[in-house]
Formats: C-alpha cells, sequence, structure tokens
C-alpha cells in the first residue's frame, strides 16, 4: 500500500505562500495524483491534479493562485499556493486516483496521507 508524507503547511497571513509537499514510498505503478483539503464539518474536495502525462486541473476557488507540480524521479508531489486567502486554511492530504488521468471528482480518490494542515492568522 502506498504510504504518503505531507508536509508544509503552517499558519498564514491572508495573501501569503506556503509550499506543500508530499513523498510517496512504496508506490507501485503511476496515477492521476491531486490535493485534496478538508475544513471540519465540510466535505473534503479536490483543489488540483495532475495525471500522468502532466496535464493540470484546478478548482475554480483556486486558479490562478495554486500550482501543481510533480517530481517524478523523487516520487514526490508539491503544490505552491500563493495569495492565500480566509477560505482556504484547511487539512490538506495528497492523493493517488484509481486511474492514469482523473481530474477533481473526489470519488477518484479512495485514500490519502494523514495530511498537513494550513492554518488562519492567530
Amino acid at each position: 500500500q502506498v504510504q504518503l508524507d505531507e508536509s508544509g503547511g503552517g499558519s498564514v497571513q491572508s495573501g501569503g505562500s506556503l509550499r506543500l509537499s508530499c513523498v510517496a514510498s512504496r508506490y507501485s505503478g503511476r496515477h492521476c495524483m491531486a490535493w485534496l483539503r478538508q475544513v471540519s464539518g465540510k466535505d473534503r474536495e479536490a483543489v488540483a491534479s495532475i495525471d500522468v502525462d502532466g496535464t493540470t486541473t484546478y478548482a475554480d476557488s483556486v486558479k490562478g493562485r495554486f500550482t501543481i507540480s510533480q517530481d517524478n524521479d523523487k516520487d514526490t508531489l508539491s503544490q505552491q499556493m500563493n495569495n492565500l486567502n480566509p477560505d482556504d486554511p484547511a487539512l490538506y492530504c495528497c492523493a493517488p486516483a484509481r486511474f492514469l488521468r482523473w481530474e477533481l471528482d473526489v470519488s477518484g480518490y479512495p485514500s490519502w496521507g494523514q495530511g498537513t494542515q494550513v492554518t488562519g492568522p492567530s
């Protein structure tokens, strides 16, 4: 079973930036990968995905602000998040899709990592 280890979360002011990373180990084959986020009491949502051919898809809420990328040699998925706003704090998890190509329907992501927390200003 794939093991996912996310990092890079923290507290951020509105307008600030963070870079999240996810290292995958015990990985068998290649799949579309995504960043999911969840706020307590709300449904989990996929905000960005990247196919095995590098095609990216973004939720409208993050388009133009978030950039997903993948280093296949290092089995690392990243997400650069800029111009963060009050709707962005959440638990962010990386997740492999069932398929080589997928987009943002969360039903296609059956498992995810423990996540890294992004919080607003204290």
